[in-house]
This record gives C-alpha cells, sequence and structure tokens, in this order.
C-alpha cells in the first residue's frame, strides 16, 4: 500500500523517503535506531557505575586513591569526547591482540561497539561522580546525624541513608546525562558503529535524499530526546520522598 499510494504521492511533493518502501533502507534504519538505543543505555549504565565507585573512592582514606579519581575527572571532562574515542579505538585498540571469531577470521579482541560504550561510559562517569558527591553534599547534615543516633555508622550509614537519598538528588543531572549519552552516541560515527547517523549517511549515499533523511534524523533525536525527558520526570515523581524535595 505505502509503494502503490504514498510514495507516488511524496515523490511528486520532492520527498523520497526510501526507508518507507525499501526493506534494505529500512532495515539499516531500524538497526541504526537499536544500536543507537543500546549504545545510550549501557553506556548510561556503566557511568551510574562508575559514579558509585568514583564517590565512594573519594572518600578513601588514602591520598593516592583519591587523586587518581581526580584525575580521572579532570582528564575525561576536559579532553573532547571524539579524541577520548580516537584515542582508545586507534591506540590502546592497536596495542592489544586479534583474536579469532566464529568464522576464523582475526578481528580485533574488542570491537568498535564495545569500545563506544566504553568511552561514552567513563566520559559520563567523570560528570556522574561530580553529580553524585554534590548530592551527597546535599543530604542534610541533621539526617545523617538521626541515623547515627539509631546506630548506623561507616559503610552501612553510606549504603543505607546517604546513598539513596543521593541517588534521588542526582535524578535531575542522571536525565541531563541520559540526554547527553543519547546525543553522544553520533560520535561512534567516527569509528563506524552502524549507529542512527551512520545509518543515515549510507541511505542518503546510496538513494541521494540528503535532506529528506537529515529531516527524518533529526525529527528521531528529537522524540528520543523527548522520550528520555518523559521517562526521568516520570522517574523523578516516583521517586519523590514526601516533606524532604520541593519544588
Amino acid at each position: 500500500m505505502i509503494e502503490r499510494y504514498v510514495r507516488p504521492w511524496l515523490e511528486g511533493q520532492g520527498f523520497h523517503l526510501s526507508i518507507l518502501w525499501d526493506p534494505t533502507d529500512a532495515q539499516r534504519f531500524l538497526l541504526g535506531l537499536g544500536f543507537t538505543l543500546g549504545l545510550a543505555i549501557a553506556s548510561v549504565l556503566l557511568s551510574l557505575v562508575i559514579g558509585v565507585l568514583g564517590v565512594a573512592l573519594k572518600s578513601s582514606p588514602w591520598r593516592p586513591v583519591r587523586q587518581a579519581v581526580t584525575a580521572y575527572v579532570e582528564l575525561f571532562r576536559n579532553t573532547p569526547l571524539l579524541a577520548q574515542l580516537y584515542f582508545f579505538y586507534f591506540g590502546l585498540g592497536s596495542l592489544l591482540p586479534m583474536v579469532e571469531d566464529a568464522d576464523g577470521h582475526a578481528v580485533r579482541m574488542i570491537g568498535n561497539f564495545q569500545w563506544a560504550v566504553i568511552v561514552l561510559g567513563l566520559h559520563s562517569g567523570a560528570f556522574q561522580i561530580e553529580a553524585l558527591r554534590g548530592s551527597i553534599d546535599a543530604v542534610p547534615r541533621s539526617t545523617i546525624e538521626a541515623a547515627q543516633a539509631l546506630g548506623l555508622h561507616g559503610r552501612k550509614l553510606f549504603r543505607h541513608l546517604i546513598l539513596p537519598l543521593a541517588l534521588r538528588n542526582s535524578l535531575p543531572a542522571l536525565g541531563n546525562s541520559l540526554a547527553q549519552a543519547v546525543k553522544s552516541t553520533s560520535v561512534a560515527y567516527a569509528i563506524a558503529v552502524p549507529e542512527l547517523l551512520y545509518a543515515c549517511n549510507r541511505i542518503w549515499t546510496d538513494n541521494f535524499n540528503v535532506a529528506e533523511m537529515m529531516q527524518v534524523l533529526l525529527l528521531m533525536y528529537f522524540i528520543l530526546l523527548g522520550g528520555c525527558a518523559l521517562l526521568m520526570s516520570r522517574i523523578e515523581a516516583r521517586f519523590r520522598l514526601p516533606g524532604y524535595h520541593s519544588r
């Protein structure tokens, strides 16, 4: 039906949206969308783990550990994401030994998708550490003292009180990180990860429909980021503590 009715009308209006009637282009587009979502979700989860570990290490009694975390944060916050991606993929990646895949071909030990997740996670993790640290500082001192009076100290205090409240406080920052992660997935184009931008580039290269695919690409990112904003607003409302969070 699309091929018979929609395609002639769209082409009559000057729009060549091959993803609507070409199965190959549609598959490439959907695959790119899947890779974008996978990169965003995996990198955000990795950044959260790094953020929690980094905050815990920031409070370490050993000064070299604290300095190492600070150096990591400063390095990844103050260097370009693309430069970091190139350093890990072409620099460190070239030092790793090659392995054989299921077909007996020599391939990289860590593929381009895995490197993209690692770099995006490390980059976002540096911001998560600072966001969580600020959220921990925002936990009221009176609340901590009340928990200590009830017998919570050390790791139990951090795990059962400070960290849960800090995570709630950091939800707005986490929403920003999620949105940034979705946008940052386009950098993976530089190492041939077939995410959304890469897929659209392949499509408009084959069909000479740059203008149309640019509009589709912009619309898809707008939808994805709008979905992230809606999801995070729901999560913030769900985990808001009555009498604790104020607008």
